[in-house]
């Protein structure tokens, strides 16, 4: 059986015509639900068989690590780390729902199944580093250069072609 982790585009985008049975989700998701609309279909899905789990303290560290190494821990929330680590949880036998970028980038990495919602899924697997706008000098991580005090703006490092799970 296939389960669908569902971050909050699911919610807010609403064109998810799947069985609510089969969909998991964590706790913080619903904090991050704004508009009527996303909070009422989020309370119609659990009525009708949404799973709300809270995500694996191990899982959530290796979420990290990965995040970590390829530069997206700064884009990543702490609702987005959860829904990883629960991606993660299932990931022999789920499909990740979520259009960010970040979060695509860093499941992929982690051999994770994603499925956009409504944007397109990434072509490109990234590792980030960061650049001196001054100095032109690169680092893993930090706002301002260490050397110039120039701001650091964020860059590819390296990218890859993503395998396709379609």
């Amino acid at each position: 059986m296939t389960y669908y982790i569902a971050d909050s585009a699911v919610f807010i985008m609403g064109n998810c015509d799947l069985d609510s049975s089969l969909i998991i989700t964590v706790p913080s998701v619903a904090e991050e639900l704004k508009s009527r609309d996303s909070a009422l279909r989020f309370d119609l899905a659990k009525e009708g068989g949404l799973r709300v789990e809270w995500p694996e303290p191990e899982m959530v560290t290796e979420v990290r690590k990965m995040a970590e190494h390829t530069r997206d821990s700064e884009e990543l929330s702490k609702t987005d780390l959860e829904i990883l680590a629960k991606a993660l949880e299932y990931k022999d036998r789920g499909i990740l729902l979520t259009d960010d970028y970040a979060v695509q980038n860093v499941a992929v990495q982690l051999g994770i199944q994603v499925k956009p919602i409504a944007q397109k899924k990434i072509k490109d697997i990234i590792i980030w580093q960061k650049q001196c706008i001054g100095c032109k000098k690169t680092f893993d991580k930090g706002d301002v250069c260490p050397i110039c005090g120039s701001p650091l703006k964020k860059k590819r490092k390296k990218s890859r072609k993503e395998k396709s799970y379609s």
